[in-house]
């Protein structure tokens, strides 16, 4: 099975590989098919815009994988200027961020609001399969339980395609995401509650792309 992950991010790429390892699928990418067009993402939340980029990519191959992701300070108000939400790349409409000018922009927003914030991630998963769309996303509530710190101090080491994994720690260990050996969860209920969500997303994957 052929499947187009559609994105031009390599750990994105690689999150994918890893969560459907061990099912016979050949993997894609937009760099692979040269596509260099993009939708308009204008959805409300990073559920909507997966479900975007999935139908505009099913143009191009009949089986694709997208995902979106918000960034959010729980602190802050939904509403709030400040919060990155669903333009991490794009705060306040401004022209897209390479990876170390988001970890610049992110660290001075992080030292005008004290120099550290607790934040989370809210993730949108959507599959095209020969024209149907499934998606999924879980909600807020389950998702704070997975938040941690971001700093204004950036850690030399980088991820590439996630680049504020340089400004995030563990809030258990207090050690940066992109330190070796660093697990991100370390507590026996973070670490069921991420094998839960991983299990569900494998699980929905699956069934969206007929495993």
């Amino acid at each position: 099975m052929k499947v187009l992950i559609g994105t031009t991010n390599p750990s994105k790429v690689k999150r994918f590989e890893e969560l459907l390892e061990g099912n016979d699928i050949e993997f894609c990418t937009l760099k692979d098919l040269k596509i260099e067009s993009e939708p308009e993402e204008r959805g409300r939340t990073p559920e909507e815009n997966a479900i975007i980029k999935a139908k505009y990519y099913g143009q191009f191959f009949d089986m694709v994988i997208c995902n979106d992701s918000g960034l959010y300070f729980d602190h802050l108000p939904l509403k709030d200027d400040r919060q990155p939400g669903l333009n991490i790349r794009t705060p306040g409409g401004c022209e897209r961020l390479d990876d170390e000018a988001m970890i610049t922009y992110y660290s001075n927003l992080i030292k005008s609001l004290g120099g550290k914030v607790l934040a989370y991630y809210l993730d949108g998963i959507a599959v095209y399969n020969h024209g149907k769309i499934t998606s999924y996303m879980e909600n807020s509530e389950a998702t704070k339980l997975s938040a941690f710190y971001m700093i204004e101090k950036p850690s030399a080491n980088r991820h590439p395609g996630w680049p504020l994994d340089s400004l995030s720690l563990n809030r258990n260990t207090l050690t940066y995401f992109v330190e070796k050996g660093n697990n991100k969860y370390d507590t026996k209920e973070e670490n069921v509650m991420i094998g839960e969500y991983r299990e569900r997303l494998v699980r929905f994957l699956q069934e969206a792309l007929g495993i």
